[in-house]
Parts: structure tokens; sequence; C-alpha cells
């Protein structure tokens, strides 16, 4: 493989939103990697392999890589980065009602003022109120009832942007 065809593998990897290449052939091994966040970075390993160290491999068929929607995920993370996202401060199970037969705390679409109860997480048997810290609107719940949370996973996704005024007399 000669250094022109290795430019050509790069900006095609580049273009393609693939993440990660790797090429083997008989005693070239080439790694390409490229980051998507802002500017693309790509990192270029060509490592010759010594003559007699050179096993005989399986080689792939030469395809072009696999697409992988990037585009999309990428909108998306843009999109959600305008937002504020609520995270679990303890381990626990998840519930959106402070019980079976009581309505949830919140909906997406709902604005929410800071200290709101948001959710309730059950851990040893305590169940700990968790409050909102901000004032919004929720615009997607990223975790289903009476499931599992992790602590710092993402519960909420809160739009700040959403301006609540409270007349309180």
């Amino acid at each position: 493989m000669d250094l022109k065809e290795i430019q050509n593998l790069i900006k095609f990897v580049a273009n393609s939103g693939v993440a990660e290449v790797k090429l083997e052939m008989d005693d070239v091994k080439i790694t390409i990697r490229t980051t998507l966040e802002g500017n693309v970075t790509e990192t270029t390993y060509v490592q010759q392999l010594p003559a007699q160290a050179a096993l005989p491999q399986a080689v792939a068929p030469q395809q072009a890589p696999a697409v992988v929607n990037v585009t999309s995920e990428a909108s998306v993370q843009a999109e959600d980065s305008k937002f504020i996202t609520i995270k679990s401060p303890i381990i626990g199970t998840f519930y959106r009602k402070p019980s079976p037969d009581k309505p949830v705390f919140t909906e997406v679409g709902s604005t929410i003022s800071k200290g709101d109860v948001l959710c309730v997480i059950e851990a040893m048997k305590l169940f700990n109120e968790i409050e909102s810290e901000v004032s919004g609107k929720i615009v997607k719940i990223l975790v289903d009832d009476m499931s599992p949370v992790e602590f710092d996973q993402p519960l909420f996704l809160v739009d700040p942007s959403i301006i609540i005024l409270d007349f309180r007399f």
C-alpha cells in the first residue's frame, strides 16, 4: 500500500463518520481513529511488521467500512446540550409517583420550579424525594418508572429557557 492509498483511506474514513478503522495486511498494520466532537481529529498509525514476525492472517475483504448513523446522534447531542440534565443523587429504584394510586409528579411538557418534587428514589427502604434545582420545562424523562438507577445517572432533561413567573401575594 503506497502513501497515496493511505491518504485516500484517511479521507474516506474521516468523511464516512466511522470512529475507528483497523486494517491489517501482510506486512502493514494501519489504525485510523477520528473524533467527531467539534473539529475532526485524525490519528493514523502505520506500522511495518518485521518479515519473520508476519503470521498468516485472514484478510478481511476490502469493502467500504460500515457507515454509522453519527449525524443523527450528533444532532441529538447538539440539541440536548442546551438542556440541563437532572441526575440521580443516590443509587436506588426510580419512581415517578409517590404511591401506586397517586398521579405522577411530572410529565414531559410540564413546567417546573426550583424545589418541585420530580420523583422518588427508594434506597434501603427509604423513599427520598428528588427536588428540582432549576426552573424550566421537562423535555424528556430518561428513566422508566420502577427501574434501578445509579449515582449520577441522568433522570430528566429540562429546558431552562422557559421563564416561569411566580406571583405570590
